[in-house]
């Protein structure tokens, strides 16, 4: 399923311009990839997963975190991209399931980018 995704996600220009920087790079490297999947499981389940965000669409930075970019890349980062991109209807709490995928694909992209 994962790599349908990422295939589909490769054929967006919009998805497929994030990178990580260098920056960023050595910041996953000196926290490792233990803490950033904390950090990504901490945004998904503050950030993503209500049913109800205020400010839905607009609460992901585009920059500052090498997990936002991520969640750009993977169209992790709003419900409505999330449920355009992986199915899990906005208006509804992700369950701890849906939360793990999400997280999952954050990490599989963020792991792909430090091998690059």
């Amino acid at each position: 399923m994962e790599n349908d995704i990422f295939q589909c996600l490769a054929k967006s220009k919009f998805r497929s311009k994030f990178k990580l920087s260098k920056k960023d790079k050595e910041y996953v490297l000196s926290k490792g990839f233990d803490k950033i999947e904390d950090h990504a499981r901490e945004f998904i389940s503050k950030r993503v997963a209500p049913a109800f965000i205020p400010n839905d669409g607009k609460q992901t930075p585009m920059r500052n975190h090498p997990v936002f970019i991520a969640q750009h890349a993977t169209a992790t980062c709003c419900r409505g991209c999330v449920e355009k991109w992986h199915g899990f209807k906005k208006g509804v709490e992700l369950s701890k399931e849906a939360q793990e995928y999400l997280v999952k694909l954050i990490m599989e992209w963020i792991k792909k980018e430090c091998k690059n």
